[in-house]
């Protein structure tokens, strides 16, 4: 018997499986690393993502399968459809159990702490489970505007991004899709993939299906659109609960991440609260503004945004039939201020 045959053998009787091709190696206590990992990447970035542990040790695959499990009486976000996406069922977000990507691309209209000098890598996913009748991305999230995409495809994606130098890899609007993520992801980080993972959603989230991403994401980027669930349901396509649910997610999400990590003007980790400023106070900022204070701590990184713009179904549906106003922006800045936010533009 060959050492190389022997040590398997040895292995294979404690219970330790060697990941054959998968860009992973045995140590000498049987345990597994990352193969070809860098400790920096191309920036310097001395972060190291704590996905690429979760990988070593087998946790993301059994994440992995825990979240495939649940597109089976899907159940990845509140709207719970319970059909069988696997066999082909189509839920709210008219996704089965394939995989459509619009765009791949580095963007650099991102906070400045996720672009920073080499850009944002952005992975924009077709339809959404929130579908905003003011979307401002409609073709893609309403229509589904986009193409069927390998998990193959999709880490190389990430890949890709990476070697032109962005700084992340951030999946806008994963949650119905948060399975093909996980499985693509753990196919990029095999051949080398190293820079922060982030999460970028319409916080319509579960704190189940959070939980299993613990670890998996360096960063979350949530957008918190609405404090009144009965208000908002009309503009979310009946979305239950919008508001508690999504609290509830961005506090689960701090308990993972924590306040963002800002280092040499880049975020590695933690939170990123977006809050689209509405007509009327519609997006009551705020209740918004003192709930973040109360619950998440004045240093909470938030970014109140001004561009709000009537696109989709928006002109039949007052008041968001209009774009704010120069001084109802001012007005939501000053309740930021008020309400004792440091860490807010």
């Amino acid at each position: 018997m060959t050492r190389r045959k022997f040590i398997k053998t040895c292995l294979a009787a404690a219970g330790l499986t060697a990941f054959s091709g998968c860009g992973l190696r045995t140590l000498v206590d049987g345990t597994l690393e990352p193969r070809n990992t860098p400790s920096t990447n191309q920036h310097g970035n001395k972060y190291r993502p704590k996905y690429l542990d979760l990988a070593a040790s087998g946790e993301l695959e059994h994440r992995e399968r825990e979240l495939w499990k649940k597109m089976e009486n899907c159940s990845l976000c509140p709207r719970m459809c319970g059909v069988n996406r696997m066999a082909g069922k189509m839920a709210v977000c008219s996704t089965d159990h394939t995989l459509r990507v619009a765009s791949s691309q580095i963007t650099w209209g991102e906070e400045r702490v996720i672009v920073g000098s080499g850009g944002a890598g952005s992975i924009f996913i077709s339809n959404c489970n929130l579908l905003c009748i003011f979307c401002q991305n409609w073709q893609i999230a309403h229509h589904g505007k986009g193409r069927q995409t390998s998990h193959a495809e999709f880490a190389n994606m990430m890949l890709e991004l990476q070697q032109r130098g962005a700084h992340n890899v951030g999946i806008v609007t994963p949650t119905h899709i948060v399975p093909h993520m996980v499985t693509a992801l753990r196919l990029a980080i095999e051949q080398g993939l190293n820079i922060p993972l982030i999460y970028d959603t319409s916080g319509y989230e579960t704190v189940e299906v959070l939980q299993l991403l613990d670890g998996i994401v360096d960063v979350y980027q949530p957008d918190f659109k609405f404090q009144d669930c009965e208000f908002a349901a009309p503009f979310l396509k009946d979305a239950p609960g919008y508001a508690r649910y999504t609290a509830a997610a961005i506090k689960e999400m701090h308990r993972q991440v924590g306040t963002l990590k800002v280092v040499d003007g880049i975020a590695n980790q933690g939170l990123l609260i977006r809050h689209l400023v509405l007509p009327e106070n519609a997006a009551g900022t705020d209740k918004f503004a003192r709930w973040v204070v109360d619950e998440l701590g004045a240093d909470t990184h938030v970014n109140i945004m001004a561009q709000y713009r009537p696109e989709f179904m928006a002109r039949y549906h007052p008041p968001l039939d209009r774009r704010i106003t120069q001084r109802e922006f001012n007005q939501a800045m000053r309740w930021a201020r008020e309400a004792g936010l440091r860490n807010f533009h």
